[in-house]
């Protein structure tokens, strides 16, 4: 296990004459067995962080450190560092065994040492030892990547990276394997850095979280802050399902008041063009509400539901205890305590 830490990185690649900026000064530090979350849209940066740790690729300015150690000079081979990959990336031709015995056959291993770590990986990630004489066409997509994790495992990696390993998944397979990653984390208490683009899943693996949008990190907390206090409007509007409803406006006198049809009290806010931000939890259907509008659908998942409410302020969703019905007039009441403000460029107040 190693302390990460990454100072100013950056990566830019080209697209004809055109730069694309896959990373722009990305600075983050990952404790000692710490697992982060990296969260963001497809084409944030995300998976590029990923290479330049493992050294699949050089960033053009900034340090790679494993604990005070710079890495970034250093071949894949001699950093320490287990990839799995979004697809599990085995190789076709080689056995199970093979597949996981790679590694440390690669480091010039005994073989009575390989064979004690690739029975100890294949148990942690639970891969029946009969499975280890087949060959990954023999599998099913979550058994292979279990045998993908057991091979990233499988030489004690100073540091551990997750390229959305459970994407590519059936949401069942993909909660099993969430179960078993916490798990395998909590044994080994490998130093992990996960990359998602699926909220729940970094929500629930990371003790922290880092958004990332146009090769930038956007806000890193605990997940509760993030849903709880956003840095910007982005974040409040990735982080959450249903994401947080946005309305532009002004304050003035003490109250916010909507560029389309509504005000509330804002006391000790300061003056000027403002974003209001509501949570689905934060506004009620209540027949003396003020704010009214069409229910355009209903979105019943079972332990809860949600209406989209539709009116000259845009579009509300407000979390139900009874469902209406889809067309119906509705009224709705916010709780102006629980408003999220922003400023016009969309930074938190």
């Amino acid at each position: 296990m190693a302390r990460l830490r990454l100072a100013d990185i950056s990566k830019t690649y080209r697209r004809g004459t055109a730069p694309v900026f896959a990373l722009r000064d990305v600075t983050l530090d990952v404790a000692e067995g710490e697992t982060l979350a990296i969260v963001g849209p497809s084409g944030c940066g995300k998976t590029t962080l990923l290479r330049v740790v493992a050294g699949l690729a050089r960033s053009d300015a900034g340090s790679v450190l494993f604990d005070d150690d710079e890495v970034g000079e250093l071949p894949p081979e001699r950093r320490g560092v287990g990839f799995v990959f979004q697809h599990s990336a085995l190789y076709p031709h080689m056995s199970i065994y093979e597949n996981i015995a790679f590694g440390p056959r690669a480091r010039r291993v005994s073989a009575a040492a390989i064979r004690t770590s690739v029975l100890e990986s294949a148990r942690q990630m639970r891969v029946d030892e009969q499975l280890l004489p087949h060959f990954p066409r023999e599998l099913s997509g979550g058994q292979r990547q279990r045998v993908a994790l057991a091979r990233a495992l499988v030489t004690q990696p100073a540091v551990l990276l997750l390229d959305e390993p459970l994407s590519a998944l059936d949401a069942q397979l993909r909660l099993e394997l969430r179960l078993e990653l916490a798990r395998i984390h909590d044994a080994t208490g490998a130093t992990t850095l996960f990359v998602t683009h699926d909220q729940s899943e970094a929500l629930s693996l990371g003790r922290r979280v880092a958004v990332m949008r146009d090769g930038r990190i956007e806000q890193i907390g605990k997940p509760r802050e993030l849903y709880d206090a956003p840095a910007n409007t982005f974040v409040a509007r990735f982080v959450g399902a249903p994401p947080m409803a946005l309305f532009e406006g002004t304050i003035a006198d003490g109250r916010f008041t909507a560029s389309r049809g509504f005000s509330f009290a804002v006391a000790g806010a300061a003056p000027g063009a403002a974003i209001a931000g509501f949570r689905a939890s934060d506004v009620r259907l209540a027949a003396d509400g003020e704010i009214r509008g069409v229910v355009r659908a209903v979105e019943d998942l079972g332990a809860e539901s949600y209406a989209y409410v539709d009116g000259d302020f845009g579009t509300l969703v407000v979390r139900v205890a009874q469902t209406p019905q889809a067309g119906e007039r509705v009224a709705v009441q916010l709780d102006p305590t629980r408003a999220k403000l922003f400023d016009a460029d969309g930074k938190r107040r």
